[in-house]
């Protein structure tokens, strides 16, 4: 159903002449009584009588009457749904209790006037993908892993540099260190199922165990996280690296530690993607929020994989 002639018919109808609607509607009267025809046509009824007086709803046009301003009235909302500045901002975070879901919490406080929607997608073609399609606004991830170049209307800006830790229970041999030099780690069992082939991370540890001499196991099936835990907290051969900013709860009992790594500390490159044309007012907020809310990437003392686009 044409909304033009849909709101010229509720124009007529509050005017009670097709004339006065055809200058609220700044046409012509004759465009009026076009629309009004082809809305009859449409429906199979006729909606007005003309008299003397101007235009009357027909009983057919007072039975249609509510349900043309109901139609107008979703129009207007799905109009604004997406209207710039209107609709909220569609971010995905990848994981929620990874880095990226932190720093969108912290905005949210810092702003809680924009409204969120947020979003977890696995691998990064289906973010970049989502994003030249507008269906999400922006995704972190860590850009660009070999061979696989940004596209050139994506732009990327490097926003935090999160640490990694050790992860070990109590009974490893590194369980007492208060920090562990990188090259000391190699020669222990450093346990990580979650690594899918072919994504970031895979690409990110790939290079670190190349530059270090690491042995990093990604056997066995992902029960997540949980399952890490517990495995990690029985096993002293085995550990595992964390995120700094990684929020995980473990039962007490469990005695794990987290260890930082030093000389040089491995990070994991965030960046924040977006669209170069996409015009949401909150997405320049969210840029310059990032900008000034974490530690400035790329500090001495720090390993990261060449691949890394710069900050």
């Amino acid at each position: 159903m044409d909304l033009d002639t849909v709101r010229t018919f509720v124009a007529v109808a509050d005017a009670g002449r097709f004339q006065e609607a055809a200058a609220e509607l700044a046409v012509t009267q004759q465009a009026v009584s076009k629309r009004i025809a082809a809305l009859e046509h449409g429906l199979g009824v006729r909606l007005f009588t003309r008299t003397p007086r101007g235009a009357e709803l027909t009983i057919d046009g007072q039975a249609f009457l509510p349900h043309a301003r109901e139609l107008l009235r979703v129009a207007e909302r799905a109009a604004a749904s997406v209207r710039t500045g209107r609709r909220a901002l569609r971010v995905d975070i990848i994981a929620s209790r990874g880095a990226a879901s932190g720093l969108m919490r912290a905005f949210h406080h810092a702003h809680p006037d924009v409204e969120l929607d947020v979003l977890m997608l696995f691998d990064i073609e289906t973010a970049v993908a989502a994003i030249r399609a507008g269906e999400i606004d922006a995704s972190f991830r860590a850009v660009a892993a070999p061979g696989r170049p940004l596209p050139e209307d994506i732009e990327s800006v490097r926003v935090l540099d999160e640490p990694l830790q050790l992860l070990t229970g109590p009974a490893h041999a590194l369980a007492g260190a208060r920090s562990v030099p990188l090259a000391e780690l190699a020669g222990h069992r450093i346990w990580m199922p979650g690594i899918v082939p072919g994504t970031e991370w895979a690409a990110y540890y790939e290079d670190l165990v190349a530059e270090f001499g690491l042995t990093i196991e990604a056997t066995g099936p992902n029960f997540g996280s949980d399952a890490l835990l517990d495995t990690v907290a029985d096993t002293p051969a085995l550990a595992t690296f964390m995120g700094e900013h990684t929020r995980l709860v473990w039962p007490a009992g469990h005695g794990l530690r987290r260890i930082p790594v030093t000389d040089p500390t491995p990070v994991y490159p965030h960046s924040l993607l977006w669209h170069r044309d996409n015009p949401h007012p909150a997405l320049a907020t969210l840029r310059a929020y990032l900008a000034t809310a974490a530690a400035a990437p790329g500090a001495a003392g720090t390993w990261s994989p060449d691949w890394v686009r710069p900050y």
